[in-house]
């Protein structure tokens, strides 16, 4: 995911609906969200709706998540709405490509193995039987005496018959008849929370808020997540930015690493060594869930970051407020 992205979910996680919404995620409440059909409006999701309001605005709601990099979306079902009124109580007729009526039969054709004789199945039975009407020798075993040949449609309006009807749609709700030409076809998707996002959110929701607002308390001005420009000309980003001062201002730099392994690699103090040698800010912390690798250490010893190993949130943020003050 891009970096732009991480700022657009950075704001999504403090939006009030989008934490209430993600914690049914975290709390194992769902694990995948599906959409539930309404005949009248298709398909909605009834969990968000709760959260955020009509059926619209958790489309809306989703799709925002969706493209912040937040949730992963796949193909659930396509929903068929009317051109005329937008219902999405569509029934599909099958028609006669002859008169286009859709008062049609269908039936099986049946083949006798032995003769030869081919009918629909109705001219073969005979009360709970099925008789060859050529030679009047009872079939008793599929794909033995008798096999199914196919389907045979018949149109009761024209008495014409075919193989193959032709589908047609018909609008329950304004009575409007349409073809495939003029339907209108909406992707529905089911949800799940991305891996990525869900790491994001468990140091965001546990470290981010409380740190950010303990800065806050101690005379910080803070941005979260925030970028600063470097001596090379590009932009980095840190997890949290945090100014003192009016005219000599001091830069504190904050990001946040976690592992669902015992330890957490030396790869997040190289990635943040590689901002702060372009960026010079006067601190820097790394906030580590739950530890450092030992070479992680030793580096960010040799890099001048501040490693800050916790467990839980009131550890790291008495372990922050230490080393801060």
């Amino acid at each position: 995911m891009l970096k732009s992205d991480k700022i657009e979910r950075g704001e999504l996680y403090k939006d009030r609906n989008t934490q209430v919404f993600l914690s049914k995620f975290l709390s194992g409440e769902i694990s995948k969200l599906e959409p539930v059909y309404d005949h009248k409006i298709g398909y909605r999701y009834p969990i968000v709706e709760a959260i955020v309001g009509e059926a619209l605005e958790a489309e809306v709601f989703l799709n925002e998540l969706y493209e912040a990099g937040i949730l992963k979306r796949n193909l659930y079902d396509k929903v068929i709405y009317c051109p005329k009124c937008r219902s999405a109580n569509i029934s599909i007729h099958y028609s006669c490509p002859y008169c286009k009526s859709f008062d049609i039969q269908k039936s099986s054709l049946i083949e006798h193995v032995k003769c030869g004789y081919m009918d629909v199945e109705e001219n073969f039975r005979k009360r709970n039987r099925l008789v060859c009407p050529k030679c009047n020798e009872e079939l008793k075993k599929i794909d033995v005496d008798y096999r199914k040949a196919g389907i045979w449609c018949t149109c009761k309006d024209c008495s014409k018959s075919f193989d193959i009807p032709v589908p047609a749609h018909f609008c329950r709700n304004c009575h409007e008849n349409f073809t495939f030409e003029d339907i209108i076809i909406k992707d529905v998707y089911s949800y799940t929370l991305r891996e990525e996002a869900k790491k994001e959110i468990a140091i965001g929701w546990i470290l981010v808020g409380p740190i950010r607002d303990f800065l806050l308390e101690e005379g910080f001005h803070v941005e979260s997540p925030a970028f600063l420009k470097g001596k090379s000309g590009a932009n980095h980003m840190f997890d949290i930015v945090a100014y003192k001062g009016e005219t000599a201002r001091k830069i504190t730099v904050i990001d946040f690493a976690s592992s669902t392994e015992d330890v957490v690699p030396e790869q997040p103090v190289i990635a943040l060594f590689a901002k702060i040698f372009d960026v010079s800010p006067d601190n820097a912390f790394l906030v580590v869930i739950p530890r450092i690798s030992e070479n992680g250490k030793k580096m960010a010893e040799l890099y001048n970051i501040r490693i800050i190993e916790a467990k839980s949130q009131e550890e790291a943020i008495r372990a922050l407020k230490d080393k801060i003050k």
